[in-house]
């Protein structure tokens, strides 16, 4: 009985053990972090810094983007091979524009940010998203999508998936970084 008893407390003992390795995850660390990648990719590529912007990515044949285009299509590149053929092909044939350096988006806000943690490994975002035009005078509005993996203690982007509203302009003046 008493050696029934040991093993049911070295059982407990390690089972109270792994619960409390697994609330040391750090939620609110985590999402900033996330979201730093997230704000560094995007500005990357409206600067069309391919460096930069391929830097934030998983290179992997899961790797995924999806986007619309302003004519009601879309488009799709699955696996880093392709995405790095489309976007990144994109980028560097569309570099800034001499006389306007900077980004194609100066102003991005985000908002209704919705994050899901799958472990410490794995997050699911959404938000949605307020993209200025170059002169600043109105906002594309975007509902944006995130996969987020850890390597190597970074987080990277698996997935992006934006879908853009290119009927319905917001004036600058109708948003605010608060609103």
């Amino acid at each position: 009985m008493k050696t029934h008893i040991n093993k049911l407390t070295l059982a407990a003992g390690c089972l109270f053990l792994c619960l409390s390795c697994t609330s040391s995850f750090d939620e609110e660390a985590e999402k900033a972090a996330i979201m730093d990648v997230i704000e560094e990719e995007t500005e990357c590529f409206f600067r069309r810094d391919y460096d930069c912007w391929q830097d934030k990515f998983t290179h992997t044949e899961y790797s995924y983007q999806a986007w619309s285009n302003s004519d009601g299509t879309f488009d799709a590149s699955v696996g880093w091979e392709s995405i790095e053929k489309n976007l990144g092909k994109y980028i560097k044939e569309n570099p800034s524009e001499p006389e306007e350096p900077g980004s194609s988006h100066p102003v991005v806000l985000r908002k209704n940010l919705r994050v899901k943690f799958y472990g410490d490994e794995a997050a699911h975002l959404t938000w949605d998203q307020y993209n200025s035009d170059r002169s600043q005078e109105y906002f594309l509005h975007s509902k944006e999508v995130r996969l987020m993996e850890k390597v190597e203690g970074q987080w990277k982007i698996v997935n992006v998936s934006a879908f853009w509203n290119y009927v319905n302009r917001i004036p600058i003046s109708e948003m605010s970084p608060n609103s």
